[in-house]
């Protein structure tokens, strides 16, 4: 089995757990459940925060009007939709797109630890405030977007929910700004990794060297 059909098949198990799941009530009102989409090996993945009214009758995530946001700013930032990864913290479209309640956050928990640890990203970028809480808990938003930290092997880079814009329009070229910077966060995010492999490739070399 190849290591790409490994990885899809992994997401797609996850994916299925995620349709048929009650850990929380919201799988009482939801029409379908939204797993999330995209490269099972994406450098950059994407979580917002919860499905909505579109993204809940289709079971995909970010096809509203939110969504065709998102696509033009990730051309801001030189990315494809089929080239990223999209999910949410929330799997399931709390009623009224209310926002999502700390046992739901709680309970879709493990799922996207799973996700991330399939997919293994170089970059996580988190949309909005709920999906920014998991790696910057206490911290506001509008005083960490677009500024990346690095968390172990993955960079996080905590921005506006693409909603927000639509709803603020004062915010709109923030996260224009934000998202025309993420191409260097990646480029640099890709750059260290090459460092490190190169760094672990010198370190292997050097120990089979002292073997003799």
């Amino acid at each position: 089995m190849s290591e790409e059909r490994s990885a899809r098949e992994l997401l797609e198990i996850i994916a299925e757990r995620v349709r048929h799941c009650t850990r929380c009530d919201l799988w009482r009102t939801r029409t379908q459940a939204v797993p999330g989409e995209g490269d099972p090996h994406a450098e950059v993945m994407f979580i917002g925060e919860a499905p909505g009214y579109h993204e809940d009758r289709q079971g995909r995530p970010f096809v509203g009007a939110a969504g065709q946001f998102l696509n033009e700013l990730l051309g801001r930032a030189g990315l494809r939709r089929e080239q990223v990864y999209i999910t949410n913290v929330v799997k399931c479209r709390p009623p009224g797109n209310r926002d999502p309640l700390p046992d739901e956050i709680a309970a879709c928990a493990p799922y996207l630890d799973e996700q991330i640890a399939v997919i293994r990203p170089r970059v996580i970028v988190t949309l909005g405030r709920y999906s920014m809480a998991r790696w910057f808990p206490n911290e506001k938003i509008s005083r960490i977007h677009g500024k990346p930290r690095r968390f172990g092997d993955v960079v996080v880079v905590p921005m506006y929910h693409p909603a927000a814009a639509l709803h603020q329009p004062a915010l709109k070229e923030l996260v224009e700004k934000d998202f025309d910077a993420l191409r260097e966060i990646i480029a640099q995010a890709r750059a260290e990794a090459a460092r490190a492999a190169d760094a672990q490739q010198d370190e292997e070399k050097a120990q089979q060297m002292r073997l003799f």
